[in-house]
C-alpha cells in the first residue's frame, strides 16, 4: 500500500471511530475538538517516518509509445519532483522509449497527421504531501523522444533535477516550466526555427546552444540573475542576439521569465 493511501486510510479509521464512541455514549468528549489534533499527530508521525525510514523500492516502468504513422507530434510532460532526463531516440516507428521509476501515467490522442502524447506521474501521487514524497516514492525519469519527425515539446517540473539534452531533436516549439529545481537545457542543434518560451522560478537554469546555432534572447525576470555569453550574443537593445541571425539556417528564439535564482546562456 502507497504511503499516501495508507494516511489517509488511517485518518479515516480515526474519525469514525471516535465518531461511534461519541454515538453509543462511551466517549463523552468534544469529538470534533479531538478530530483535528489527531490529524496533526498523524501527519507529524508520518513526516518523521518519511525521514528515518528513507525511500522504498519504487517500481520501474519500460514504456514504448509507438509514432502510428504520425508525421509531426505534441508531448506534454508533467513531473514532479525527482530526476528527469530527456535525450533524442531514434528506433523507426516509436516516439516515446523510456524508463520510468515510480511510475507512468499517459494518455495518446490524434489530430490529423499529429500525435498528441501526455505523460504524468501517477495520479494518485499527485495527493501524497511532499515529505511523502522524498521519503517515500522515487520518481527517476529517462525519456528517449524520436529524432525523426519535428514535435512540440512541453515540460513541467516541481521540485526536480532535469536534464533536457535536445541536441539531434527537432523541437520546434519548446515549453519549460519549472520550480524549485536545478535545470540543464542543450538546444537542438539542426531543428531549423525553434521557439522557446521559458518559465523559471527559484532554480539555477543552464541553457546550452550549439555552436553554429543562432539565438535571439529575451530576459526579464524580479531577483534572478541573468548571464549570456556576450562574445555569440551581444546585448541589442531588450533583447540579446547572435550577429548573423537573421540568416541562420538554424536558430533560436527564446523569451525566459525568472522569479529568483540564475539563468545561465552559452
Amino acid at each position: 500500500m502507497r504511503r499516501s493511501g495508507l494516511f489517509w486510510g488511517t485518518v479515516l479509521i480515526l474519525i469514525g471511530a471516535l465518531l461511534l464512541l461519541n454515538t453509543l455514549g462511551i466517549l463523552k468528549v468534544n469529538v470534533w475538538g479531538l478530530i483535528w489534533p489527531s490529524i496533526l499527530i498523524l501527519l507529524g508521525l508520518s513526516a518523521l517516518w518519511g525521514a528515518f525510514a528513507g525511500p522504498r523500492h519504487a517500481e520501474v516502468r519500460q514504456a514504448v509509445i509507438p509514432l502510428e504513422g504520425a508525421s509531426r507530434a505534441k508531448v506534454r510532460v508533467s513531473f514532479g519532483a525527482g530526476r528527469l532526463a530527456i535525450r533524442s531516440h531514434s528506433s523507426p516507428g516509436e516516439l516515446v522509449n523510456g524508463s520510468f521509476e515510480g511510475g507512468l501515467d499517459f494518455k495518446t490522442d490524434r489530430d490529423g497527421d499529429t500525435l498528441k502524447v501526455k505523460m504524468r506521474v501517477p495520479y494518485e501521487d499527485m495527493w501524497a504531501f511532499p515529505w511523502m514524497w522524498w521519503g517515500g516514492r522515487r520518481f527517476e525519469w529517462s525519456v528517449g523522444l524520436s529524432n525523426q519527425i519535428p514535435l512540440d515539446l512541453r515540460v513541467e517540473a516541481g521540485a526536480s533535477q532535469s536534464q533536457l539534452d535536445l541536441t539531434d531533436l527537432r523541437v520546434t516549439d519548446l515549453k519549460l516550466e519549472v520550480g524549485a529545481s536545478n535545470t540543464e537545457v542543450t538546444m537542438p542543434a539542426g531543428a531549423g526555427n525553434t521557439k522557446a518560451d521559458i518559465d523559471a522560478g527559484a532554480a539555477t537554469v543552464k541553457i546550452r546552444i550549439p555552436s553554429g546555432v543562432a539565438a535571439r534572447i529575451r530576459f526579464s525576470g524580479g531577483a534572478a540573475t541573468f548571464t549570456a555569453d556576450s562574445s555569440r550574443f551581444p546585448r541589442m537593445g531588450d533583447y540579446y542576439q547572435s550577429p548573423d541571425y537573421e540568416g541562420a539556417p538554424n536558430k533560436v528564439e527564446m523569451r525566459i521569465d525568472a522569479g529568483a535564482g540564475t539563468v545561465d546562456v552559452r
